[in-house]
């Protein structure tokens, strides 16, 4: 019985892990491929020959069937065929566009696709970037300078040890990106890295449903609507990975139910890690210490790719925060609302809050930006120099672990620790606090 069990189990997860059903959503979403009848050479996450160290993919032929499906590569192209013919088909109102950003670690543009669904497109580029750097630069910065900076540290703490737990687990499980074709890469910013499970489905999971538990019962609003928030955050963030071919159904499915396990394991401990923090003896200590270890153990386990310097960013950036926390509470700068004061209420919105809001918003996103060019300007020059690389070839450097490692430490715990401790004094000095 057990193992009738386990082996439909494996029936099930080798179904859902056929990438024939990310082709099949794709096409169901009006993105079309521009894929020649026969390939001989690998997809674009093969990594640059020259560059040492880097991780080699195995793919699967371009010409056999794919997994368990039963839609063969001369199939799909067949039915692109028709789609592109057809008098309402994407060539008439559609232009050829190339996947979005090139990748990061091969220099990889990618092969140009037909977008047939406008809407679902920007949609699901909204649902993708929502897991990505940038929104995590604006994101934090504006819950803790303008809605509550309690919450926000917590999910600063929670959103770095989910990106360790999961980037940790691809790279212990090494799973290749869905195949392609039959998968149309609208993506190729990650397509190096490995695959199982998808961490954009973690950090788009983790974050909005730890919002809500921080949220609910400390400010004013229904439970449905927290739930229906989260769940909707959550669920764009998932399926736009299916839909940018990154990810297979299995991988987003396990990516959310890894980080309701990772959430379930650290919310119940985040009040006491936020009190250690700003109040321990050897708190900076340990923060460091447990950052930089964790980064490490990291990067030992495969060559490098995007997945390190994503690992060590989002730790840098919680050591910095973490640091931030510390100096703000020990000089007497921190000033959460006292419990007597829950639950909390929106004040009213008015011109001025309006304006204000805004002011610290674009100011301090500046200064945020302004921090992390600068020292990215001159701590790769440094590194370089420091071990001997050429400096006029960035990305290459940047695959050496003694360099992207401190790199990214550096750079982001700076930025992590100006975002918490420098930016709130300054608006203080423009009064706008």
């Amino acid at each position: 019985m057990a193992n009738v069990a386990v082996n439909k189990f494996v029936e099930i997860c080798n179904y859902l892990q056929d990438p024939i059903h990310v082709a099949r959503f794709q096409n169901f979403c009006g993105v079309k491929g521009t894929f020649p009848e026969k390939r001989t050479q690998p997809d674009s996450g093969q990594p640059d020959p020259d560059a040492p160290g880097l991780r080699q993919r195995v793919q699967q032929s371009a010409d056999e069937d794919v997994g368990n499906g039963d839609i063969s590569l001369a199939q799909v192209n067949e039915n692109q065929e028709e789609d592109t013919t057809r008098p309402n088909g994407p060539k008439a109102a559609e232009t050829v566009r190339a996947p979005l950003r090139r990748n990061s670690l091969t220099g990889d543009m990618g092969q140009e696709f037909l977008i047939q669904n406008k809407f679902l497109f920007y949609l699901f580029t909204f649902g993708t970037e929502l897991g990505n750097e940038m929104f995590f630069i604006v994101f934090f910065p504006f819950l803790f300078w303008n809605i509550d900076a309690l919450v926000s540290r917590r999910l600063i703490v929670v959103w770095a040890w989910n990106l360790f737990v999961g980037q940790s687990t691809k790279d212990m499980i090494r799973w290749s990106r869905p195949a392609s074709p039959p998968v149309v890469k609208v993506e190729v910013f990650y397509n190096s890295e490995y695959s199982m499970p998808s961490t954009h489905a973690m950090t788009g999971t983790a974050i909005p449903f730890c919002l809500f538990m921080l949220t609910y019962g400390r400010w004013e609003y229904t439970f449905l609507f927290g739930l229906s928030v989260a769940l909707s955050w959550s669920l764009l963030v998932c399926v736009s990975r299916v839909y940018m071919g990154m990810h297979s159904v299995l991988e987003v499915i396990t990516g959310f139910l890894y980080s309701l396990l990772v959430l379930a394991f650290f919310q119940p401990t985040l009040d006491k890690i936020d009190n250690y923090y700003m109040t321990g003896h050897y708190a900076p200590l340990a923060i460091v210490l447990s950052h930089v270890s964790l980064g490490l153990v990291a990067f030992s386990l495969d060559s490098w790719s995007t997945s390190r310097g994503d690992t060590a960013q989002a730790l840098g950036t919680g050591a910095g925060a973490a640091l931030a926390s510390h100096v703000n509470y020990q000089l007497g700068l921190l000033q959460d609302p006292p419990l007597s004061s829950l639950p909390l209420t929106l004040p009213p919105i008015t011109t001025g809050l309006v304006l204000r809001s805004v002011l610290r918003f674009v100011i301090g996103v500046a200064v945020l930006l302004a921090t992390r060019m600068a020292m990215k300007a001159v701590t790769i020059p440094f590194l370089c120099r420091l071990f001997g690389l050429p400096p006029d070839d960035v990305r290459r450097a940047r695959q050496q672990m003694k360099v992207e490692l401190p790199y990214r430490y550096i750079v982001y715990s700076v930025v992590g620790f100006v975002c918490v401790c420098f930016v709130p004094v300054l608006f203080w000095i423009l009064n706008l606090a």
